[in-house]
């Protein structure tokens, strides 16, 4: 069984915007799984469901980002779950726009969520899956940044990286993380 937790805020007011990436990945995943309709569970929003007979739970918390390790441990308590088997899908604005990056281990790279699950976890050994949104620009507090929209502009290339964030945790689940490493941690993922 894994375990694939998309990170964001919740409520309309962060909707599309930079950080809530992991619930937009979250959202396109969901579609591909044998599954029954979300529940409330640890704090979370929470869909359990099968791709290709492996179990898939997907959760998106509802603490706000910066406590989402609370929601987490409560679920990888209640399934069992080791931390290997734990994706956290996430924003990363040292990347540049759209470009994936799939890890299975290290610091949270000044991502709050990712900081408070591997502090609730006890352990850097977490496979995270970081989803581009490049730096902020000249005169932007990092907060205003990442809590603000998407323009226009940029919004296909989001749905597309979303959508193949979807497939990559998919991928994670059924084939491991070396080869979806190896597939998705490319510049132009979409040819392979």
């Amino acid at each position: 069984m894994k375990l694939v937790v998309g990170l964001g805020n919740p409520g309309s007011r962060y909707a599309e915007t930079r950080h809530n990436v992991g619930f937009m990945t979250a959202a396109k995943l969901v579609p591909m799984l044998a599954a029954a309709g979300a529940k409330k569970r640890f704090d979370a929003e929470v869909v359990e469901g099968q791709v290709e007979g492996e179990k898939l739970v997907v959760m998106c918390p509802l603490t706000y980002m910066n406590a989402s390790g609370q929601s987490v441990r409560k679920a990888v308590d209640f399934f069992k779950v080791a931390p290997a088997d734990v994706l956290v899908v996430c924003d990363d604005m040292n990347l540049p726009l759209a470009q994936l990056r799939l890890r299975g281990k290290g610091s949270s790279g000044g991502q709050k969520g990712l900081a408070d699950i591997l502090r609730h976890l006890g352990t850097e050994q977490v496979p995270r899956l970081r989803i581009g949104i490049d730096p902020p620009p000249p005169g932007w507090a990092v907060p205003d940044y990442v809590l603000s929209k998407f323009p226009r502009g940029e919004q296909g290339e989001i749905d597309k990286a979303t959508e193949l964030a979807a497939m990559a945790a998919v991928d994670w689940a059924l084939h491991g993380l070396e080869h979806s490493m190896s597939r998705y941690n490319v510049k132009n993922p979409t040819s392979k």
